[in-house]
């Protein structure tokens, strides 16, 4: 059998406790939604649109790491139609759940969508995984794969021709934001965050994870490949205060004292201090909070 698929989620916005939990990818849903490039999600549209093909037949977008459909709820009413998308994860849990959403979404003329669940590893990067796309899409998946399977994955993309549009991957930052929007922090949020990012690095079943240095390992083994990449900062952004985000925000906290615990048992009592003090002043909505993420689109070089 071949090397387990990383967990399908943001590592560097999901508590370890919750990374299968379908219940946390519908709460970061809507954040995803507000914080990403729609710009490149429209240029990857107008590629789509002006890729050739038999009239009629439909678009293959092939979503890796879909979990339990975000990305395939955003992107079918603004790419064209008609598309057949291949939805690839390893939980076949999640997979049933986007499938089930998938049935009642249409493309932007109303055209129903040609929906195939494949529950596999995405190891190793072959033409099973790859076959019969125009555009591969992913969502919060590069901060958990090593750096040589990314370059098999754009060498196999390119070869194929195919257009990438990769969204929301961490760039390890974060920061607590106060009540005017401004950074602030102090020496243990930067302990803390050494530890996460250390944690990240962890391996999740494809190699040694890049964590934040995903985006720029991706953007410069999409431009060795003859791609033209276009990027864009797509940061979260919890403001001090908004009730709608602050499980969330609570959660992020759990998640990144739960990641600098297991880095570093030892300072379990200070860490456990920051975390309080922290989610505090989330609960008393002092605190903000932002996330660097990163989108990036890389079009096959000389047009479609």
């Amino acid at each position: 059998m071949n090397a387990p698929e990383p967990v399908r989620s943001d590592a560097a916005a999901m508590p370890p406790t919750e990374r299968f939990s379908a219940d946390w990818l519908s709460r970061r849903e809507v954040l995803d939604a507000r914080s990403r490039s729609h710009c490149l999600t429209g240029r990857a549209a107008e590629w789509l649109a002006a890729r050739l093909r038999e009239p009629g037949t439909p678009h293959g977008i092939i979503d890796l790491g879909c979990g339990s459909g975000s990305n395939l709820r955003f992107l079918a009413p603004r790419l064209p139609g008609p598309q057949r998308w291949r939805l690839v994860d390893h939980d076949s849990t999640l997979l049933t759940l986007a499938r089930r959403h998938g049935a009642t979404l249409r493309d932007p003329v109303g055209g129903r969508l040609v929906i195939e669940a494949c529950c596999r590893n995405l190891s190793p990067v072959d033409g099973g995984l790859l076959a019969g796309a125009d555009l591969l899409v992913a969502s919060a998946l590069f901060d958990l794969v090593s750096g040589p399977w990314i370059e098999a994955l754009v060498a196999a993309s390119a070869a194929r021709r195919q257009a990438l549009l990769f969204t929301l991957s961490v760039d390890g930052d974060w920061a607590f934001l106060d009540a005017s929007g401004a950074r602030i922090e102090d020496e243990e949020d930067g302990a803390v965050r050494a530890l996460f990012q250390a944690h990240q690095r962890r391996d999740k079943g494809l190699g040694p994870a890049l964590g934040g240095d995903a985006p720029a390992v991706l953007a410069a083994a999409m431009g060795a490949a003859g791609y033209r990449v276009e990027s864009a900062a797509t940061p979260w952004h919890l403001a001090a205060g908004e009730a709608a985000q602050s499980l969330l925000a609570e959660s992020l906290v759990q998640g990144w004292f739960e990641a600098a615990l297991e880095q570093a048992p030892e300072e379990r009592a200070g860490l456990e201090r920051w975390r309080l003090r922290r989610q505090a002043g989330l609960a008393a909505g002092a605190l903000g909070l932002t996330v660097g993420h990163r989108d990036l689109l890389a079009l096959p070089a000389g047009g479609t």
